[in-house]
């Protein structure tokens, strides 16, 4: 009798669970909204503003981060090698969580200068997160 009704239990536990799993398009879309509706904390050098946005369809999440900075070289060498380690710096604090990535997110994450053109550009997906972990 007892073994009848842990077998009940535990398929009764067994579908709830099921049935609350999200799919990646769901932790995407859950995830743009956090991450939008804390931007306004967010603290980084030279970062005023950052978004998110998702594209459901192409598995992508897009991540912008609007500075200060002008457009020149120099900040383009400074932005080369700041942003990677602000990157690295959000994955370890699972603010671009490691589990997206795993399930065939894309992150396209853009360091934008003070006119909006793009400073640095970085791809984060399964291959190249490791290369940035480093």
């Amino acid at each position: 009798m007892i073994k009848r009704i842990v077998q009940i239990s535990f398929t009764i536990a067994l579908l709830i669970l099921l049935v609350s799993c999200k799919n990646a398009k769901q932790k995407l879309q859950e995830y743009v909204t956090t991450y939008n509706s804390t931007a306004a904390g967010f603290k980084a050098d030279d970062v005023t503003l950052t978004t998110a946005r998702g594209y459901i369809n192409d598995d992508k999440i897009e991540l912008r981060f609007e500075t200060n900075l002008e457009q020149n070289e120099s900040n383009k060498v400074k932005a080369n090698t700041s942003f990677p380690k602000l990157l690295k710096e959000m994955i370890n604090k699972n603010e671009i969580p490691k589990e997206l990535v795993e399930e065939g997110i894309q992150f396209d994450a853009y360091f934008l200068a003070s006119d909006n053109t793009v400073l640095v550009k970085e791809i984060i997906n399964k291959e190249s997160i490791k290369e940035l972990l480093q």
